[in-house]
């Protein structure tokens, strides 16, 4: 299965990077943008596309989205069902996101998270796997069922 990638201005550079570095681990990208520094492109027309994709299997789908902040990117993807995202601050957070609450898309903060770092929270997102206890999959679940206010 491919990884969705996207980004908006803010990240434009660090995504490239990353799916250099993605693709010579031999993971499969498909990149949904952007492919051109915009400094007036929007995130959430970027975020979409990942989340839509993700949406697909989102059991076994993953993606990556990037803005400056992580936030902007992380609001507009959380509003599709089914898709669980949050912020890479830290390593251990990655991986108890992706353990405990089974982050399917990884957020990051393209203006407070270097290239180096990016990696390494992506190799832990990649190689974190939901838990599959009962008190995660009933939280899941309730997630899940909240209506869209």
């Amino acid at each position: 299965m491919p990884v969705f990638i996207a980004t908006d201005h803010r990240g434009f550079d660090l995504k490239n990077k990353l799916v250099e570095y993605l693709q010579e681990k031999d993971i499969r990208i498909e990149d949904f943008g952007n492919y051109q520094l915009d400094p007036l492109d929007d995130h959430s027309d970027f975020a979409q596309k990942v989340a839509q994709a993700v949406q697909q299997n989102p059991e076994e789908n993953l993606g990556i989205v990037l803005c400056g902040s992580g936030i902007g990117v992380s609001i507009a993807v959380n509003r599709f069902k089914h898709i669980r995202c949050g912020i890479a601050l830290n390593a251990q957070q990655v991986q108890h996101g992706r353990e405990n609450d089974h982050m399917n898309i990884l957020a990051i903060a393209a203006d407070y998270t270097d290239f180096e770092t990016a990696k390494k929270y992506i190799d832990i997102f990649f190689s974190s796997h939901p838990k599959n206890d009962e008190k995660y999959l009933r939280r899941e679940k309730k997630v899940d069922i909240i209506p869209v206010q």
